[in-house]
Parts: C-alpha cells; structure tokens; sequence
C-alpha cells in the first residue's frame, strides 16, 4: 500500500469521505464536495454519470486508481466511488501529492 492509499484511509476514518455513487452525486448536488476518486474499472454507465455530474458542478476527477485500490485504502468491498468533502481539505493537500 503506498502512501496515498494510507492517506485516503485515514480521510475516511476521519469522516472527510462521502462512499458509493448514489452518495457521492447526492453530495455534488449538495456542493459538499471538492475532489471525487472515481476507480479507473468502473462501468462505462457509472463513469459517464460521475464525470458528467463532476464536470457540472466544477469538481476534480482522479481515476488514478482501480476499485480493488480504493476499496482496500478505506476497508470496505467493491467501492468503485470515493469524494473528499470539502471540510477535508487539509487531507485533500496531502492526496494531491
């Protein structure tokens, strides 16, 4: 696990992460987030909603990262969807590195 994975597990034991697609577009309407990890093998339906719902509301997209990735950084199962909200972004200084 390198170091970006740790740093996103500690934003989500921190409560700085929003989990899960229907989630995450919730708090985009809500203009609560500032950065959305989006798995890089994703659904193609998936991919396009995020990305078209992110490019709306003018927030960054990383697909640096495929699910199994994002999945084990913050201990849960198939986790395709992870957005840093935007009292998180001390950690998110710390994930752009």
């Amino acid at each position: 696990m390198d170091k970006r994975e740790n740093n996103i597990g500690l934003c989500f034991r921190a409560g700085y992460i929003v989990v899960g697609e229907n989630l995450v577009v919730e708090a985009l309407r809500k203009a609560e987030l500032r950065y959305i990890f989006l798995a890089n093998d994703a659904g193609a339906n998936t991919t396009k909603k995020i990305r078209d719902k992110a490019k709306f509301y003018n927030v960054e997209v990383d697909e640096s990262f495929d699910f199994a990735t994002l999945s084990k950084a913050i201990g849960k199962e198939n986790k395709k969807v992870l957005g840093i909200k935007k009292n998180g972004v001390s950690f998110l200084k710390i994930l752009r590195k």
